[in-house]
């Protein structure tokens, strides 16, 4: 009942910590107390993108006409949906259990207490059997909020009210959709549910929708999003969940909507509730353990990675994270920067950001030039969109004349904003990035073109 190193959650950040270590040499125990894969693989990012496919592939089949491409008797099946991403995450699965297997990683699906330290090995109690390790990761993730709204209990039991968890189980469509919040889980599942037959409404209590997201890439978003049928009501709140309807308080009026089914997305916090922490003393702030650029914690030798640590609740980064806290186990410095971290939006259009908005530039003091030029200046882009209001900013440091941000909304940006991480890592000049050469025709040489502006 000894390890090397034991890792409490298998999600992004618990799996990839618990591969790099085994194949390290260390003894590793890796406990997940639900599915391997996390909220990620199996709750949010994977499936997710499984539903937002489908529906992209019917949204170009019910509107080629404009490509030359007419279709009729065209439909749509969310069971097989739902089937389709069952067998995605079964795939994805396997594969992650198959290389921690390689990596001779012990594998316990069962809930995870630490109980404390004894000498130099840290204590964690699994359904009464106890495992010690001198060092500890804490990759638990995080879990939906849920508001204390008068009938939002009674909803989630009941099943009217759903989170990510149970969504995307879903069999049927709903035929009127309430989503509360518009944030990226609220936005991606409103282009879903939306584009394949659902009225959807959004309640937002924000004047905007995206979040943090640039304001002029929101603003197309939502007027897309509009245009497609999606209703946003902003600078609300919901004060009621009712067994058929949402109550809700705007501009000073109470509101009452009708619907089938309420998707609750108005964010997640990070799981550190009946862990143990307090046995070894572990500090906190408010729900998330304190880290250092080293994704240490206050212990030694006790890290936290991914949501748990609430700097940013993104799969990719815990993936960094956990390199960066077994690197560290390992005796090789190696430090978590955060200054070029990618964020995507995955409706259609596409919404990819990285670094400064102008909002953060001006509020950080940071002087700085910025372009600001459709889409429409990329060849690929203008042959495969009719219409397209879609754009791409740039912003650049006038003291380095350094990118130091870069949000755009248009097809593929997903696949481009890595790009510009880069440079915004690498802390490239503009006139480095001048000499390099883009293929043609690529939507990404928008980059290129925002470049040369300045």
């Amino acid at each position: 009942m000894e390890y090397d190193l034991i890792i409490i959650g298998g999600g992004p950040g618990g799996y990839l910590a618990a591969e790099r270590s085994g194949h390290a040499g260390l003894k590793v125990l890796l406990i997940e107390k639900r599915k391997i894969g996390g909220v990620c693989l199996n709750e949010g990012c994977i499936p997710s993108k499984t539903f937002l496919n489908s529906a992209k592939i019917y949204e170009y089949a019910t509107h080629g006409e404009k490509y030359g491409v007419t279709s009729t008797e065209v439909n749509f099946d969310h069971k097989k949906v739902v089937t389709r991403k069952n067998k995605v995450v079964r795939t994805l699965t396997a594969g992650i259990k198959a290389n921690l297997k390689a990596a001779n990683v012990t594998i316990i699906e069962e809930v995870a207490i630490i109980e404390g330290k004894d000498g130099v090995n840290y204590i964690v109690n699994v359904n009464g059997e106890k495992f010690t390790a001198p060092r500890l990761i804490i990759a638990s993730g995080s879990t939906a909020i849920i508001p204390s709204i008068k009938g939002m209990i009674e909803g989630i039991e009941s099943g009217f009210v759903l989170t990510n968890r149970e969504i995307f189980d879903l069999q049927e469509i709903p035929k009127q959709l309430v989503i509360v919040g518009g944030g990226v889980i609220g936005l991606e599942m409103a282009a879903y549910f939306n584009t394949v037959g659902s009225q959807v409404t959004v309640i937002e209590m924000l004047d905007h929708i995206a979040g943090e997201n640039d304001r002029d890439v929101s603003t197309i978003l939502k007027n897309v999003l509009e245009k497609k049928g999606v209703t946003f009501r902003l600078l609300a709140k919901v004060t009621e969940t009712k067994s058929t309807s949402v109550m809700f308080e705007s501009d000073g009026k109470v509101e009452e909507i009708e619907c089938t089914k309420v998707l609750l997305s108005i964010g997640r916090k990070p799981a550190t509730e009946a862990l143990g922490l307090e046995t070894i003393c572990v500090e906190l702030d408010r729900a998330s353990i304190k880290t250092d650029s080293r994704c240490r914690t206050n212990i030694p030798n006790v890290y936290a990675v991914g949501d748990v640590n609430g700097v940013f609740m993104l799969a990719h980064v815990a993936y960094r994270e956990a390199e960066v806290a077994v690197n560290n186990i390992l005796g090789k410095k190696d430090i978590m920067r955060y200054g070029a971290i990618p964020s995507i939006i995955y409706t259609n259009p596409e919404v990819g950001a990285v670094g400064e908005t102008e909002a953060t530039a001006k509020l950080k003091g940071i002087d700085y030039k910025l372009v600001n030029i459709p889409m429409m200046y990329s060849g690929r882009y203008v042959a495969e969109n009719e219409g397209g209001t879609d754009i791409c900013k740039v912003l650049v440091d006038t003291k380095y004349n350094k990118i130091i941000g870069c949000h755009m909304i248009g097809s593929y940006s997903s696949e481009i904003i890595f790009s510009v991480a880069m440079m915004i890592e690498q802390e490239l000049r503009i006139d480095d990035i001048k000499e390099f050469v883009f293929p043609h025709p690529t939507v990404g040489e928008v980059i290129r073109e925002a470049i040369f502006k300045f």
